[in-house]
């Protein structure tokens, strides 16, 4: 079985966003060993300089890093990343799951994205659209498309 990561910056406090991630959580319990991580964002002044929030994303993609596993796809979201449709993730998820990659891992940055040296290391750079979310809803979409991609891949009617 196929291991997901997700590692997200920031937490979670809004209450529809934790049910509607432990609703898919639940779901894609039988597909993956799905594991969801958290790490804090870095604080920063009410006004940083660009050289600040580049320290602080380096400093959170230290702690990234750390939480990835040997043996891992890894999927940064990113504004600039390149949009996938539902199917074209599935196939990317088959592609992933018929490798000798054991972890999927994708890593979802704070509300100042990711640090570019991370960019750098994912195999793959997502977009989920070229309009902008907050992260925390990121972090849902991001489990309803993986859920998805299982769904098109065994042939379910969920994606129509």
């Amino acid at each position: 079985m196929l291991s997901v990561h997700l590692i997200c910056v920031g937490k979670l406090k809004e209450k529809f966003y934790l049910a509607a991630c432990a609703e898919y959580q639940k779901r894609l319990g039988a597909y993956c060993k799905l594991e969801l991580t958290e790490l804090p964002e870095e604080r920063l002044p009410q006004n940083p300089s660009r050289a600040q929030i580049d320290a602080a994303l380096e400093r959170e993609a230290a702690d990234i890093r750390g939480k990835i596993p040997p043996n891992s796809c890894l999927v940064a979201l990113c504004v600039e990343g390149k949009p996938h449709s539902s199917q074209e993730l599935a196939r990317l998820v088959r592609s992933w799951q018929d490798s000798a990659a054991r972890h999927l891992v994708f890593v979802i940055g704070g509300s100042f994205g990711l640090a570019e040296s991370l960019k750098k290391e994912a195999k793959v750079r997502l977009s989920m659209s070229p309009m902008t979310f907050p992260h925390h809803l990121a972090r849902v979409m991001v489990l309803e498309q993986i859920y998805r991609a299982f769904k098109i891949n065994e042939g379910s009617s969920y994606h129509k």
